[in-house]
This record gives C-alpha cells, structure tokens and sequence, in this order.
C-alpha cells in the first residue's frame, strides 16, 4: 500500500512513525529540511523537500499511484487543496485535517467529496468528542462506544476490594455467571505490558483492566469495582484553546455548568461573545487561589486543555488536591501516558492518538469500521464486518484459528450487541470487535477478508 503524508509537523511525523512499524510504502513531503532529516534519522520511510501544494511536487512523489494521500500541514486550505490536485492525479483516497469545525458540520448542500477531499477530519473535535464522552462515563479512566453504544469498551483500575480480585477469568466468571462483560487487555500495575487475558489469567490489585460490554454491563463493573458514576454537571476547563472552546460548545449544549478560565484577556472576550450561555473568567488557572475563588472544590470535573502539556497537568493535580474526582489533561508528549495512574490524574488525552485512531481503519486489511489504539497499552481495538467469503464466516468462536495474542471481545448483529463465547456461531453481516497486539494484527486481519 503506498501512503503519502503531506505535513512532517507533530500529527504527520507521528502518523508516519505508526504506519511505518506496517511495512507500507510512505513518503513524507514537507517544507522543512529539518524535520525531513529528523524524520529520515528515526523512520524508514521516503521524504521529499517541497510544497505538497506544488503540482511538480506531488507529481514527483508518485501521487497518481497513491492508495491513500493525507494532508496534515498547519493549514486548513492547504490540506484542501493537496487532496483536491492528489485526487485529480489519481490517488485512490484522500483524508484532509483541518481546524474549522465550520468544514465537518457543513449542509449537505457543500460536498467536499466532490472537489477530491474524501474524508475530513479535525483533531480538535475528535479530542472534545473524547472528552465528552469521558464526562458521560465518568467512573471510568478510558471508554469508547462501537455502533452507537450497542457495545462499549471501557478501561477501569481494580482495586484491591474488587471482589473477583485474585481469581482468574475462568473462575470470575463462574463466580459472576450473569455479568454482560468481556475482559479483553490487562495492565500490570508498574509495568508497560500488555496481557490478552485467558481464562487462567488472575487479576491482581493495581491492574487496568480494558473490557468489553453491554449497556447493563456497564453498571455490573461500576458495582464490581466499587465505583460510581456519579453524575458530572458542574465542569470547569482551563484553556480557550479550540478543543476548550469545542468542548465547552458541546457541554453547554448539553445543559452542563461550565466556567471556562482564560489567562488572555482579549481571547477571554471572544469566546463568551461567542459562546453566550458560557461563564469565561479571564485570569491564570494555575493560580490555586483562583481556583479557590471560582469553588473549584465544587467542581465535579476538570479540563485542562491549554497549549503546554505541563501546565494542563500540574493544574489537574491541583484540581484533584482541591476534591474534583475527574480530571482530564491533554498532552503533546506520549511517554506521559505511563504516568497518568501514577501521579493520580484519571486520563489523559492526545491529539495525534486520536487523529491515528481515525486514519488507521483506511489502511487495515478486511473490512476494518472501526478502530481504537489503547492509551498506554500495546494493542489495538478493531471492529471487522464479516463478509459472506470470510474465513471466520460460518464457524463457532472456539472452532476458529485466532492468534493467542488477539480475542474477540463481543458481536454486533442486527445493531445489537452480544458478548460472544465460544459457541456463539460467527455470520456474514456480524460486526466483529477483536483486541489484537500489533504482531497479532496481520493474521487476525487474514481471517476477515
């Protein structure tokens, strides 16, 4: 599959550097010299020196043979443009990120399909998306819904009253025959390693356990690990940056109480003439006697989501200081992810991951809807449609060649969600939701196409 990426900045060095562990064909195109070096030091890919708006430039990159071109540079009618010439060209797909959420909740009366953009995307709504949903499932540090909810998977730490604490998956589910739930990942606690749980797999105090479910399966885990999904309405968010100000649209949209703290002044006086029924309060929000005087300790979820990865986490540790049980930071920086847990912050976002996410289902083999990267964890969430000639097509779970390394975590079948066990007989039309480590991937997708 050849791949051209037009933009070397953070987003498009990071997507180069995923999809090259895929051994695919990639060229990056950039202006800059010292990014393409920084990246032909690091990466095993192509780079090519130039503007991807250029038509000798994306003529010389061989976008006429391209599978798939993205256009991830700083700017939104650039990115606009690169697809429209790839497409032009002949470059079979074409994703464009943009800033301007203007451009996904256009009418239907603007087709960007029809200028050569196949697919836009911006990670600034995808990150206020996660962030919402993160809000609706607030005892949970990671969820994520497939099919509208049909199935959830969410990520929760066990403590060590966690009544199935100590036994094994085989014996759990003895214990609970009734529950509605799936584990599909585990995470020592202390350790970067990723387990496929097997039945003989023991959960242990300190654990991340990553599950699939059902809607009643939802409550089942809070009660099972003793956390409540209290109900979030009181939210303050440090930062009017664009995910601040798409997040706050969209809770207050949705009836939230929400102050928004801005240390720019101007910046501070735009936003609440454009988000009327939002409080903006001009001033630091690390500053811990603002937070005081704004009843942080009233707060039922904090956001931080300025420009500087520090900031947003040191004001989330002050925010949990201060009582508020969710805290939620945004970060540039993917080594942080190993410390969320630790330093007591519940989850942590990042824009690149999310963007990836989204991009990834266009190069995966087999009917690939959906898919998921983990925070923090080495495997992947992929959701498969079963084609009539698939290998798993027809076939029992437990009669199936799947990899040790990869488990099936649930089926979506006529919109209706089903945690499968190993009698449960796979049919063309399933929607097929698998967790796979990345050298698992390959042969988990063989069995789908």
């Amino acid at each position: 599959m050849k791949i051209i990426i037009a933009g070397a900045g953070e987003v498009g060095f990071h997507l180069a550097k995923l999809l090259s562990y895929e051994s695919l064909d990639i060229t990056l195109i950039d202006i800059e010299r010292d990014r393409l070096n920084y990246a032909e030091g690091h990466l095993d890919i192509k780079t090519l020196r130039g503007n991807a708006c250029s038509l000798s430039v994306l003529k010389e990159s061989d976008a006429a043979e391209s599978d798939l071109l993205i256009a991830v540079t700083a700017s939104d009618s650039e990115n606009i443009t690169i697809c429209a010439l790839a497409k032009q060209l002949g470059s079979k797909r074409t994703i464009a990120r943009i800033s301007n959420i203007e451009y996904t909740n256009t009418d239907k009366s603007i087709s960007f399909s029809d200028i050569g953009v196949d697919e836009l995307i911006s990670p600034e709504e995808l990150a206020a998306d996660e962030i919402q949903q993160l809000l609706d499932q607030s005892a949970f540090s990671n969820s994520y819904e497939f099919e509208d909810g049909a199935l959830t998977m969410i990520g929760t730490q066990l403590g060590s009253n966690v009544p199935f604490v100590g036994k094994s998956v085989k014996e759990a589910a003895s214990i609970f025959p009734d529950v509605h739930f799936m584990p599909i990942a585990v995470q020592r606690k202390g350790t970067q390693f990723t387990i496929i749980p097997r039945g003989d797999t023991v959960f242990e105090a300190g654990d991340t356990v990553f599950f699939i479910t059902l809607q009643e399966g939802v409550e089942e885990i809070q009660k099972l690990s003793g956390r409540s999904n209290k109900p979030i309405k009181n939210v303050m968010i440090l930062g009017g940056s664009k995910i601040g100000i798409n997040t706050a649209r969209e809770l207050c949209e949705n009836k939230f109480r929400v102050i928004l703290l801005e240390q720019n002044k101007l910046k501070a006086m735009e936003i609440s003439e454009e988000l009327p029924d939002l409080m903006v309060i001009h001033g630091d929000g690390r500053s811990s006697e603002l937070l005081e005087e704004e009843s942080i300790e009233s707060m039922d979820a904090f956001i931080s989501v300025t420009e500087n990865s520090e900031t947003n986490i040191m004001s989330c540790l002050m925010a949990s200081s201060k009582g508020v049980e969710k805290t939620i930071a945004l970060v540039e920086n993917m080594d942080y992810f190993h410390l969320s847990q630790a330093i007591g912050i519940d989850t942590l976002i990042n824009k690149k991951l999310l963007t990836a996410n989204t991009i990834f289902r266009y190069i995966r083999r087999g009917e690939v809807v959906d898919m998921r990267t983990l925070n923090n964890l080495n495997a992947e969430i992929l959701e498969f449609v079963v084609k009539p000639d698939s290998k798993v097509a027809n076939y029992k779970i437990k009669d199936l060649d799947f990899p040790r390394m990869a488990t099936i975590g649930g089926v979506i079948r006529d919109g209706k969600g089903v945690i499968a066990l190993g009698d449960y007989n796979v049919m063309p039309g399933d929607r097929v939701v698998v967790c796979a480590m990345p050298r698992s991937i390959k042969r988990v997708e063989s069995l789908f196409l």
